[in-house]
């Protein structure tokens, strides 16, 4: 597998993560704050579910594009704060695509 055909699942998946925990947020609210609890013990499971293949997927990508341990710590963790998995999506896809135009000038 390459770096181009490891961003991908990545990508979907930071979107996907990012969505869940926004949801999971909202649900969270619902429960401490209205008392509703019922969406959060659904939402929960999904994105811990999800987060699970993320991690798998962004570890993939770093490994294929030899990201240094801190960078890829902070991509892995990205999908625990809301609205980071979307920052660092674009992030992390300028810096592999950047790599990909840069190494047919590099051989």
């Amino acid at each position: 597998m390459t770096v181009e055909s490891a961003l991908k699942p990545f990508r979907v998946l930071a979107y996907i993560v990012g969505v869940m925990l926004l949801l999971l947020v909202g649900g969270m609210v619902l429960k401490y704050v209205f008392d509703i609890p019922g969406p959060g013990t659904i939402i929960s499971p999904i994105h811990g579910f999800f987060y699970i293949v993320y991690l798998i997927a962004a570890l993939n990508l770093g490994l294929k594009a030899r990201w240094t341990w801190p960078y890829t710590l902070g991509v892995l963790l990205a999908g625990t704060v809301p609205l980071l998995s979307f920052m660092m999506e674009r992030k992390v896809t300028q810096r592999v695509q950047e790599q990909i135009t840069a190494a047919p000038a590099e051989a």
